[in-house]
């Protein structure tokens, strides 16, 4: 039955979302599989206003399954912080749960959250994504491949991890609602790395985060390289941002794409007067193409499948849409936060 009394909710699963009709109701479908109490449980939806079937599949989820309480609120601004500070206001839970709507949660996604919260592991927990294609073309098989591979997401752990561990960041995560009005909203100045940032108050706040491969979801990747673009392009962006703010937790890997889209740039206006860095520029797109390509056709080897030979592509796409955002924010003025 549909919780009547709100007391009984400790659990509020908060999910950003805008025009995922195709995606929507496989997380609902998750969620109301939970080993958790559905019970003890409720979803809260910030809808960016969707212009699709989102909120009439919602509906028609919510009242074929009325064991669990699915809440809609409107977010008018249409940024994942806006959503996400929204859905919490919203809810009624004591413990927040963040998820995207990109994504299906296993079985025990919520218990083995809430469980470790409850036993004081971490401020926020959180898992490992599986990238999954976001759907069966062979260029949406090889940017999912690419997203979850080193050359593509370098040592980002809730890619990669295999063993829980404290950390920087997790992607979503879930805290107590005590953690989140003490740590403060989610930035809504920052349109991206929203998460990496809230984690890093955590931080500064004297609280810890750990990530733990049994929390585990699947995550939908971008069908097509124009999407990937967008995505990354604004990840480069407001990773800048960020940094300014927060200039002790650059890492290595967010150094790198900007510095090798500004080195193939330089060469690429110097080609127009010298030979010698026509050279050094063939030298530097060949040697990197050649390394993508090699992993890619390993990939495809081991996958049997010639489809993953596109992660060149992918993984170029990734490299340089991260790098020029990045670039393109050192510059830019307007958005300053």
């Amino acid at each position: 039955m549909r919780p009547t009394n709100n007391t009984l909710i400790e659990v509020s699963v908060i999910i950003p979302c805008y025009n995922e009709g195709e995606t929507i109701q496989l997380l609902l479908q998750a969620l109301l599989e939970q080993t958790y109490p559905s019970t003890k449980m409720e979803v809260v939806i910030a809808d960016a206003l969707s212009e699709d079937d989102t909120r009439e599949k919602i509906a028609q989820f919510a009242q074929e399954h009325s064991d669990l309480r699915i809440v809609v609120v409107d977010n008018p601004r249409r940024t994942i912080p806006a959503a996400v500070n929204t859905a919490a206001q919203a809810a009624q839970g004591t413990y927040l749960v963040r998820m995207d709507a990109h994504s299906v949660p296993d079985m025990e996604y919520v218990a083995t959250s809430i469980q470790l919260l409850k036993d004081g592991v971490a401020e926020n927990v959180g898992g490992v994504w599986e990238i999954a294609p976001g759907d069966e073309s062979c260029i949406a098989k090889a940017i999912a491949a690419a997203a979850s591979h080193p050359l593509g997401a370098g040592d980002a752990l809730y890619r990669i991890a295999k063993k829980a561990a404290y950390v920087e960041t997790v992607p979503f995560g879930a805290f107590s609602k005590a953690v989140f009005e003490k740590v403060g909203r989610f930035d809504e100045s920052l349109l991206s790395n929203e998460d990496y940032e809230f984690n890093t108050r955590i931080h500064l706040n004297g609280g810890k985060v750990w990530l733990d491969p049994r929390i585990h979801s699947r995550y939908f990747a971008r069908k097509n390289l124009r999407q990937l673009a967008r995505q990354y392009w604004r990840y480069g962006f407001w990773k800048l941002k960020m940094l300014k703010r927060y200039p002790k937790t650059i890492r290595w890997r967010q150094a790198i794409p900007p510095l090798f889209v500004f080195g193939v740039l330089l060469f690429t206006i110097l080609s127009v007067f010298s030979n010698f860095a026509r050279i050094i520029l063939a030298c530097i797109l060949g040697l990197y193409l050649a390394i993508l390509l090699a992993f890619s056709l390993f990939e495809a080897f081991k996958r049997k499948n010639l489809c993953y030979i596109a992660m060149v592509c992918a993984i170029t796409v990734m490299h340089f849409s991260w790098g020029m955002g990045f670039l393109y924010s050192a510059v830019d003025i307007s958005r300053e936060v």
